[in-house]
């Protein structure tokens, strides 16, 4: 590559044997990307069709799912263009929006949960009051925050990566996440605090949140009869594993960047393949079986 194109482009250097199995991974990932798509948008055109389903938990899940399909529209057309072409190449302009909307939807991603787990919350610990509380005005001030707060937060590093210095100009990797302050000369202290403070805000704050209404939760449950039990457990287990799963995806994600170790490549390749696909597809098909108004309106759908 000449000089003129390294000043605009960045190497994606993390595909293993594209070249070789470049139809495999099309294929692959193709089907996976329509899976997502499919998934997703049944279970947010069931909650938005049956009037039943237009309650608070159900209305937070669809916001969940749309971001899934979100994140996965951001990252799924790239690589399948990558898979298909001779040269794996980003314009760093296109990686620093990347780099940004894939952590603005990560934050939406814990936002969200935390409202779930809010809303278990009031409607476990506190039944009667749960109307006025969970109004509909209050749920979609929620959701919007959900979306803005992450965007206004993370809105600040790309304006600064943009101008930065580049002294590497091939991102080990597939996508632009973390890794991509390994490209600049220079690490700046100021961004590295900021992106830690982001990482408080969007990630630990909730998390302990979601914590403490769950150990609230469990509390109440632990007290009442089994009754109660079995549906705080019905509508609970499936937010916790949601919420599990996500986590131990960031925290790989954030482990990449902290850690000097360098990985194979192979072993990147397939960690960040994994960190793509399962979570879009693993939303839908929690909520789809777990929750037991969605499945009961899946099953009618299937059946006709």
């Amino acid at each position: 590559m000449d000089k003129k194109l390294n000043e605009t482009y960045i190497n994606l250097g993390g595909y293993v044997e594209v070249n070789k199995y470049r139809y495999l991974y099309f294929i692959i990932m193709f089907t996976a990307y329509v899976l997502t798509l499919c998934s997703n948008c049944t279970i947010v055109c069931l909650i938005v069709i049956h009037k039943n389903l237009h309650e608070p938990m159900y209305v937070f899940i669809a916001a969940l799912l749309i971001n899934s399909v979100l994140y996965s529209t951001l990252i799924y057309p790239k690589l399948l263009l990558d898979f298909l072409s001779e040269t794996q190449v980003i314009s760093y302009s296109a990686c620093v929006f990347q780099w940004f909307a894939y952590y603005t939807l990560a934050g939406s991603e814990f936002l969200l949960l935390a409202a779930m787990a809010y809303d278990r919350y009031v409607s476990i610990c506190k039944p009667l009051q749960y109307p006025v509380i969970m109004r509909k005005t209050k749920v979609n001030i929620i959701l919007v925050l959900a979306w803005f707060v992450p965007f206004c937060q993370t809105v600040v590093p790309p304006i600064i990566l943009i101008s930065k210095k580049l002294c590497n100009f091939t991102l080990k990797g597939i996508l632009c996440n973390s890794t991509i302050h390994k490209l600049h000369c220079v690490t700046t202290v100021a961004i590295t605090i900021y992106g830690l403070i982001i990482f408080v805000n969007l990630a630990i704050l909730p998390l302990l949140f979601i914590l403490f209404t769950y150990i609230n939760i469990l509390v109440i449950v632990y007290r009442s009869c089994r009754e109660v039990r079995r549906k705080a457990a019905q509508t609970c287990l499936p937010h916790l594993i949601v919420l599990i799963n996500f986590f131990c995806l960031i925290a790989v994600d954030v482990l990449l960047l902290r850690l000097e170790t360098e990985f194979p490549t192979t072993v990147l390749f397939v960690m960040t393949l994994q960190m793509i696909l399962y979570h879009p597809l693993f939303n839908p098909i929690i909520y789809g079986l777990k929750m037991k108004e969605i499945n009961k309106h899946l099953l009618r759908l299937f059946s006709k």
